[in-house]
């Protein structure tokens, strides 16, 4: 999760508190104070709220906190007069942009570092590593309107920020830092996205780097901001910005976007959205009974604006940087916060039951015993992976995973379908690491065309001599141990091109392959950037209920 640091200076003089009291209030925010220094301190926010992930936006959470500013907080937002043409050559390649302009900022040191250390959690939490969204911040005053987003060729050169020489989009994507990091995004485009001004000087080369000409600075006053992506959520991110800018005394204005299919849209939109909740299921929910007006200021203690109806029910204002508010729930959860949690007490259930072990654990703890006998180590992996270790780096097709919608990153973008990418990742971790390794998971996978959780074993083996005669050794040992034999087991030569074509096999228990065994092709080790032989299984135990009670 997003570490914020606060220094107190700014905290204090946003505020208007002392330190010493937002210390004691800061974590019924919550938040969860990770260490406190002699003038900042780190704080842990939840991923869902990227408004607070700047002193700018913990300010104004604690000012609505503290009651000294409660409720919605209204933005006015004027015309600049300034335009953005979106060219259609950019469709292909970055198709949204978004943008708004912020005069008389005040800005120093602390403000810069502030909104640099906002740019980059909100370019790894809802820009997931700049590939949706990607933000850019410049001085307005060095730059001349109106502007253009278009694609440009690789030859196409500027400038780039914290140098001094020209680079073309293609070097800068080879040398520079940010090109090198953030290259992978826009590695299969034949041409890059820019955004130029009238005079045709370069304001940014979204999601790699602005220009140095655009640098913002301690003298920089009007800062003008745009925010590219793939979808229309950059809308979010322009308003966080947005919002945080008017903590440090800007006045926001409008910039008009002019986009290919002719639609001329206005940005930013800080208009607050409505939603309305039921007093009923917010004392059902949090298990206290609360009046309307009680309600009413805990969620003006959050920020939002409410007004009680004689219907039973509460209308509420919602602040345009507040995204993750998306359903009635996520109301009652600001309602339970702005209350206190501290203040709720806890009480034990009124049925008392006892548990006892799901069957399927019975078998995953005998499996474990089988594999630890074996003289294997057992890890823990996510069940979140990414399509590029599941089939690429596995020389696997592609099959149809089931994909998270709101993915924390790259790395974390589908349910795995198997766990020895996983394990292969592992080994690759411990390189440095004494050898033989043998390391096994017993854990949920999601796959078929029906997308059932399903309870895999695997396990590999990495050193010198590492080969078919081992790893089948292990299966026989494992299959014979879980009370599989003939005739309802079966060894079969397999296709899986993740191993090496003659030292693979499919394991068949009545007529259905419910694994595979054999060498790693040596493609996949290099993938994993191995260095020695690997051999390994994966073992579909779901369908073992009938042999485990005989363990």
């Amino acid at each position: 999760m997003p570490v914020i640091r606060l220094p107190y200076s700014d905290l204090e003089a946003l505020t208007g508190v002392s330190i010493e009291r937002i210390k004691e209030q800061l974590p019924l925010m919550p938040a969860d104070v990770e260490r406190i220094e002699s003038e900042h301190m780190d704080v842990e926010f939840f991923p869902n709220r990227p408004d607070l992930f700047s002193v700018e936006g913990v300010a104004r959470a604690l000012r609505q906190f503290l009651e000294l500013e409660p409720g919605l907080m209204r933005y006015e937002v004027e015309s600049s007069g300034i335009e953005m043409t979106v060219d259609p050559s950019v469709k292909a390649v970055r198709p949204c942009v978004v943008c708004g302009v912020a005069r008389d900022v005040s800005i120093d040191s602390s403000a810069i570092e502030s909104l640099m250390q906002l740019q980059e959690h909100l370019h790894r939490g809802i820009g997931r590593n700049r590939e949706k969204i990607a933000i850019g911040l410049h001085d307005l005053n060095k730059i001349k309107p109106p502007f253009r987003y278009l694609a440009a060729d690789p030859g196409f050169a500027f400038v780039p920020l914290d140098y001094e020489e020209e680079m073309t989009l293609a070097e800068i994507l080879d040398r520079h830092p940010k090109g090198i990091a953030y290259s992978y995004i826009l590695e299969n485009s034949a041409k890059y996205p820019l955004i130029l001004d009238s005079s045709g000087n370069v304001l940014s080369f979204p999601p790699i780097i602005n220009a140095e000409l655009t640098r913002v600075t301690e003298s920089t006053t009007d800062i003008f901001i745009d925010v590219t992506g793939l979808d229309m959520n950059v809308n979010v991110a322009l308003n966080i910005v947005a919002a945080a800018l008017v903590e440090r005394g800007g006045r926001i204005q409008s910039v008009s976007m002019h986009y290919p299919d002719g639609e001329v849209r206005t940005t930013p939109d800080l208009a607050p959205a409505k939603m309305k909740v039921s007093m009923e299921e917010v004392n059902s929910l949090i298990g206290i009974n609360l009046s309307a007006e009680e309600c009413k200021t805990c969620c003006e203690r959050m920020g939002l604006g409410a007004t009680v109806r004689d219907d039973g029910f509460i209308e509420l204002l919602i602040p345009a940087y507040r995204y993750d508010i998306l359903h009635p729930w996520d109301i009652i959860e600001d309602i339970a916060i702005g209350y206190g949690y501290n203040r709720i007490k806890p009480e034990y259930p009124a049925t008392l039951v006892i548990g006892e072990q799901h069957p399927v654990e019975d078998l995953k703890s005998a499996v474990r015993a089988i594999m630890t006998g074996l003289g294997y180590f057992e890890v823990l992996t996510f069940t979140l992976t990414s399509s590029v270790k599941q089939f690429e780096r596995m020389r696997r097709k592609a099959s149809q995973p089931v994909k998270v919608a709101s993915p924390i990153s790259s790395e974390h973008t589908i349910l795995r379908c198997t766990i020895l990418p996983n394990l292969l990742e592992i080994l690759s971790f411990n390189k440095h690491r004494d050898l033989p390794q043998r390391i096994f998971e017993v854990g949920t996978v999601i796959s078929g065309s029906d997308f059932k959780e399903r309870e895999h074993l695997a396990a590999v083996s990495l050193h010198a001599n590492a080969n078919f005669a081992e790893v089948r050794s292990i299966v026989d040992a494992v299959l014979n141990e879980l009370g599989l034999n003939q005739p309802e087991v079966r060894i079969e030569e397999s296709a899986d091109d993740a191993f090496i074509t003659g030292r693979r096999a499919d394991i068949m228990i009545n007529n259905a392959k419910m694994g595979v065994f054999g060498e790693l092709h040596p493609e996949v080790i290099l993938n994993f950037e191995l260095d020695y032989p690997v051999v390994g299984f994966e073992l579909d135990i779901t369908p073992i209920t009938g042999y485990y009670a005989n363990l």
